[in-house]
């Protein structure tokens, strides 16, 4: 069975006999090329680590987790996938599939009861829903639990832009977000024959390497974070005018604080580096 687990015929007799209905709600989609999951195991560096699996799908990508794992944890949210997942994943006795929302705030409990106080080494490798890559990605960076890196499977355009170097057209508030907490790389892309069903975009895996301390120094990391977020919500606007609104300050507030920071009232938040926007104090 999980020698076959791309092989389409293989995966619709097995979705049928379970009674399994595709979810759009949850954009599901799951991979039927061979070659992406080992070379997605391969490149996350989890050989002899625990590992955090965020919607696991059929067991795809779990089975080249739990090849070289010391223990794969996948939480899935959908419960008509449970049964198909202990048919798939019987081989397997490092898997536990939990079913729940890792969105939900006892993400540390959950990977205690499982995991234990102090895993030895804890990443996360992961095909995540398009649907809600971002708040996750963030949800996990934001929590500060001991992930060594992140390695996920995402749409294209999403890997690229967190991926962006900051001061890039390409850049965003996400790109900001997630250069702080890690140092990410876009590994290889996907393309979308490579899923059933298959989506309407390209995809990519990129790896976050988890940093031990942030690149810049934040007097009010909260703080940073509304900065940078007004800053990009109006794109084409100055960093004046977009932070003026975005944060309902007057002008001549923000202006003084971005000359204090010397940084150019006329300014687009794309060209700004981190190290800039950690100066702008509000």
């Amino acid at each position: 069975m999980t020698n076959s687990l791309t092989n389409l015929k293989t995966i619709k007799e097995l979705l049928f006999r379970h009674g399994f209905v595709f979810s759009k709600r949850l954009g599901q989609n799951f991979l039927v090329n061979p070659a992406v999951c080992p070379r997605m195991a391969e490149l996350a560096d989890i050989d002899g680590a625990d590992v955090l699996e965020i919607g696991p799908g059929i067991g795809v990508l779990t089975v080249e987790l739990a090849k070289r794992a010391a223990r794969v944890l996948s939480i899935e949210i959908d419960a008509k996938l449970l049964p198909v997942l202990e048919d798939t994943l019987a081989p397997y006795p490092n898997v536990t599939v939990h079913h729940g929302d890792v969105l939900r705030p006892d993400l540390p409990n959950i990977l205690r009861e499982y995991l234990g106080e102090s895993p030895m080494r804890l990443s996360v490798c992961a095909n995540l829903p398009y649907y809600i890559t971002s708040p996750i990605l963030m949800y996990l960076l934001e929590s500060r639990l001991p992930f060594e890196s992140i390695t996920v499977l995402v749409q294209k355009e999403a890997a690229q832009r967190m991926c962006a170097p900051m001061g890039t057209r390409e850049c965003g508030a996400i790109t900001a977000a997630v250069r702080y907490f890690a140092e990410p790389e876009l590994l290889f892309t996907v393309s979308p024959g490579s899923f059933y069903p298959q989506p309407k975009v390209e995809s990519a895996v990129m790896r976050l390497k988890i940093r031990k301390e942030p690149p810049v120094k934040a007097a009010d990391e909260a703080a940073f974070f509304r900065v940078i977020r007004a800053a990009f919500a109006q794109r084409r606007k100055t960093v004046l005018n977009s932070i003026s609104a975005g944060l309902e300050l007057p002008k001549d507030v923000v202006a003084a604080a971005l000359a204090a920071a010397g940084i150019a009232s006329n300014a687009r938040a794309e060209q700004l580096t981190l190290e800039e926007f950690a100066r702008i104090s509000l």
